[in-house]
């Protein structure tokens, strides 16, 4: 029976490993190897006697996502269930309620940086990341694309007290600024805020920053749709309903320049509503020339391209390098 063989492949990322029970064997670009090669050297310690890794990094700008690959082999094959988390720089790796090995940047880590303060419980460790929304469709989608880097995700339903931020800005990365900055600054934590929207050609970019509330102040998704085609009734050609969803996040901590990325998800507007997944104009948007609404797409297909996904895609490339400055 030929070993198994494991695979991982994204924008900025590619492994190719295998389980092995003879000599290990490691390839890496050269520079690759001088920033990524202690992490493989860490985990040897994971790996049961007697077995070693087979690896080959055809491409890597994450450590974490190398991380989780290498320990996704190591739980198919030793029947373990290690998970990998980001504190401060530093990945952990854990299994259940135990800490069983910490990986550090090049240069290591200073105690203060690493523990925090004095009232740093153990059980805090694990950097986490809270979503500016009560949203649970949305912050959903933000969980499956931070897992990737190993952060735990809230959002503002765990933290009633917060006060609503008023969206006043007239423009996406005003409002994404507003909110994850007043958050940011009234908890201490690392906040993301998007402000998302859709834009109509034939409206002049109507409903844009508005398009939560389009259909006045007790908007719902419904009402939202309901108008959006109302608005569009005297449109009847396809190309002439042309829209994009415009998403920009914007990542806030205390003392820090905010990080922002924007991105884009063209499409048109559709005659009807179709399909019940996804949330808000969904079932309307037609994406690109597939026919197919974003409502129609599971979460995982929404998620490799949509407006929100492309920009955490961005976000992914420069969030690390903002991350070890924090």
């Amino acid at each position: 029976m030929n070993p198994k063989i494991y695979e991982y492949k994204d924008e900025q990322n590619w492994f190719i490993g295998q389980y092995s029970k003879t000599n290990s064997s490691i390839y890496y670009q050269e520079e690759a190897k001088k920033t990524y090669g202690s992490l493989e050297r860490d985990l040897r310690s994971l790996f049961d006697e007697g077995t070693s890794l087979m690896l080959t990094v055809v491409k890597i700008t994450s450590a974490m996502a190398l991380v989780q690959f290498i320990l996704e082999m190591i739980n198919d094959q030793q029947q373990h269930t290690y998970k990998a988390s980001s504190h401060k720089g530093a990945i952990l790796v854990t299994e259940e309620d135990r800490l069983v090995l910490v990986c550090l940047p090049e240069g290591g880590l200073t105690v203060s940086e690493f523990f925090g303060d004095e009232k740093t419980k153990p059980t805090e460790l694990g950097d986490s990341i809270l979503i500016a929304t009560r949203n649970e469709g949305k912050t959903k989608e933000f969980s499956q694309m931070f897992a990737k880097l190993g952060l735990k995700v809230e959002n503002l339903n765990q933290y009633p007290e917060l006060p609503e931020v008023e969206e006043t800005g007239l423009t996406f990365e005003e409002n994404a600024r507003l909110k994850a900055e007043t958050i940011s600054n009234l908890t201490g934590k690392m906040v993301l805020a998007d402000d998302s929207g859709l834009q109509v050609d034939i409206l002049g970019g109507l409903p844009g920053v508005w398009s939560a509330r389009f259909s006045g102040p007790d908007a719902t998704d419904q009402k939202n749709n309901a108008k959006l085609l109302h608005e569009l009734a005297m449109v009847f050609d396809l190309k002439d309903r042309s829209a994009h969803f415009h998403t920009t996040l914007v990542v806030a901590a205390p003392d820090r320049e905010s990080l922002v990325v924007e991105a884009d998800w063209p499409g048109y507007i559709g005659m009807e509503a179709k399909g019940s997944n996804g949330f808000g104009y969904d079932p309307l948007f037609i994406v690109g020339e597939s026919g197919k609404t974003a409502a129609e797409l599971s979460a995982q297909e929404k998620n490799d391209i949509s407006h929100r996904g492309q920009a955490v895609k961005k976000l992914m490339e420069v969030f690390p390098e903002w991350q070890k400055a924090h």
